[in-house]
């Protein structure tokens, strides 16, 4: 949601300038090449990308190799979904009122719902279609990596009807279709080892 406090005194957002960094359009680009806030404002975004990106870096170095590949790309996708991505428009009930939420929000929501099922880890989640027209149809896409043993057709169909039921709750989306693609088999870990 965009508030007063993510407001800059030139009258930009934070949301705004974040959303020039991952696509490259702003609405007026002479006043964000002019205005000292705004450059300040992006030097900071800029700032605080590579200290996360390096944080998931040494994350990822950490995670190992070999039969730790899966955890390797699940942090690589965490890198792409900590940027908020688009913003989704929401009705407001007071005119004037600009609400929305991000893309980020919803994929980590996405991944809340699926990394709570046992023996899943969400890998890619992803929506297609117009979010920001209201109505749009959206087709919400996830990968899932499931530990051997677990039922992969039951953990997928029980993925679908939950993110179905919380995607209704918690956004005003569209979504005409949930894919749940399984993309990894987990070994499952030895109780005598240590985490």
């Amino acid at each position: 949601m965009t508030t007063t406090g993510d407001m800059l005194g030139c009258g930009r957002s934070l949301a705004d300038l974040s959303e020039y960094l991952d696509t490259g359009r702003i609405g007026d680009p002479g006043h964000l090449a002019d205005c000292p806030e705004c450059q300040s404002g992006l030097a900071s975004l800029r700032s605080l990308a590579a200290l996360g990106n390096e944080l998931l870096d040494a994350d990822t170095d950490a995670a190992g190799s070999g039969s730790d590949d899966w955890m390797k790309t699940i942090l690589g996708n965490l890198r792409l979904e900590l940027r908020p991505g688009r913003n989704i428009p929401l009705r407001a009930d007071t005119p004037g009122d600009i609400l929305t939420e991000t893309e980020g929000s919803i994929a980590a929501l996405i991944r809340s719902v699926a990394d709570s099922l046992p023996g899943t880890a969400a890998g890619k989640c992803r929506l297609h279609g117009d979010v920001n027209e209201p109505g749009a149809p959206i087709t919400v896409g996830v990968d899932l990596a499931v530990v051997y043993g677990h039922p992969m057709e039951e953990r997928a169909a029980t993925l679908r009807r939950k993110l179905a039921t919380v995607l209704a709750r918690q956004t005003e989306l569209n979504i005409t279709a949930i894919d749940v693609t399984i993309t990894d088999v987990l070994e499952a870990r030895n109780p005598q080892e240590k985490p």
